[in-house]
């Protein structure tokens, strides 16, 4: 939902209406998670995805449907044995898509909503996908205020309370409750769509790996920033737009800096000077990942200076070193893929094997063990 945001805020600002499809459940091998949206706006423009090319033709149609009535639909689109070209998803899996309509009339705080999520504000989306409450009605919840209504006092604040938890674990989901809120009840599903500020991928080391790390670390959806102590080279030119640039000593910028579980540091500087105080500040802090390059010689130079420094096995165990996966990469584009892959496999638990090797379900399998 995220990357069409701004698109769909355009529509919305003009007053055109538009028919938006949201993934709010799956099971088994679902090509999209909970959030995936596609879009149909003026003119049938589409944008977004909610299945890879699947249902996309289904739902196209069920979005233009929607804007005509005013009135959202909840439909589950599911593999057919008894006709592989039937509408539904040849993976195997399931997935339950809410399309609703979308204008100032039907959702007031929409435009908000986009705003707060441009500006990295954090905010969670409650629409009601079935039960006996007005389906798609819509209850917009910040940190500190809400607007719209789900159509009941009582489910309005149940929902809010939930909202904020989920806000602050980012967690995107169903949850029910009963027509006022009663929590022992499952009479009305309600999605909770956590828009969390984006994760940070820090990158230290103004080098041309660099430019390429912090291209694919946006294409990501991280928020990046390269940090670099030589002037000379941290400069926002050598960077792809919308990439932070701070010239400062690498460890006192991360010292000064918060991180938390889903923040990304690669480490490119492979210079004693700047690379050891650097990590051993990372490795003592929060963080989903810290690679840094290196050869298998600077490898070991530098871990017999971090050991000397105090750091503890346990601690030296979180560090990626040398960074990436093996693809056998040559040029700064094809390490940041693997840099990259390697950020991806640990975020979802994936082996890092071809998938040809593997067996089992691709989408929606459960982390390996680590």
């Amino acid at each position: 939902m995220r990357e069409i945001l701004p698109v769909l805020n355009g529509w919305y600002a003009a007053g055109a209406p538009f028919g938006l499809a949201t993934v709010v459940a799956v099971s088994r091998s679902a090509p999209r998670d909970p959030g995936a949206a596609m879009a149909v706006g003026p003119g049938d423009e589409v944008v977004g995805s909610v299945s890879g090319g699947c249902v996309e033709g289904a739902v196209f149609e069920l979005a233009r449907q929607v804007v005509a009535s005013g009135q959202a639909r909840l439909e589950t689109f599911g593999y057919s044995d008894t006709d592989a070209f039937a509408v539904g998803l040849t993976c195997g899996g399931e997935i339950t898509v809410l399309v609703r309509p979308v204008s100032p009339a039907h959702d007031t705080a929409f435009g908000a909503v986009a705003d707060a999520v441009a500006a990295h504000e954090p905010v969670t989306v409650a629409t009601v996908a079935d039960g006996p409450a007005p389906r798609g009605a819509t209850l917009a919840v910040w940190p500190d205020r809400v607007r719209g209504t789900l159509g009941a006092e009582g489910l309005d604040a149940a929902v809010t309370a939930d909202a904020r938890g989920e806000l602050a674990l980012g967690a995107t989901g169903l949850r029910h409750y009963g027509p006022h809120g009663q929590r022992r009840e499952d009479a009305v599903a309600v999605f909770l769509h956590s828009f969390a500020p984006p994760p940070r991928m820090l990158v230290f080391g103004a080098i041309d790996y660099a430019a390429a790390v912090a291209g694919i670390g946006a294409f990501l959806g991280y928020r990046v920033t390269v940090c670099d102590a030589r002037p000379v080279f941290a400069t926002p030119r050598r960077f792809p737009d919308g990439v932070e640039v701070v010239v400062d000593w690498p460890h006192r910028y991360l010292r000064g800096t918060d991180t938390d579980d889903r923040t990304v540091i690669c480490v490119l500087t492979h210079d004693p000077k700047f690379d050891v105080p650097l990590l051993e500040e990372a490795l003592r802090r929060p963080a989903a990942y810290i690679g840094a390059m290196g050869s298998r010689r600077t490898h070991d130079d530098r871990r017999a200076r971090l050991v000397e420094a105090g750091l503890t096995e346990r601690e030296l165990a979180r560090l990626r070193s040398p960074v990436g996966l093996d693809l056998g990469a040559r040029t700064p584009e094809e390490v940041a893929v693997s840099v990259a892959a390697e950020i991806v496999a640990l975020r979802w638990g994936g082996s890092g094997e071809p998938l040809t090797a593997t067996a089992g379900a691709i989408h929606g399998r459960p982390p390996a063990a680590r």
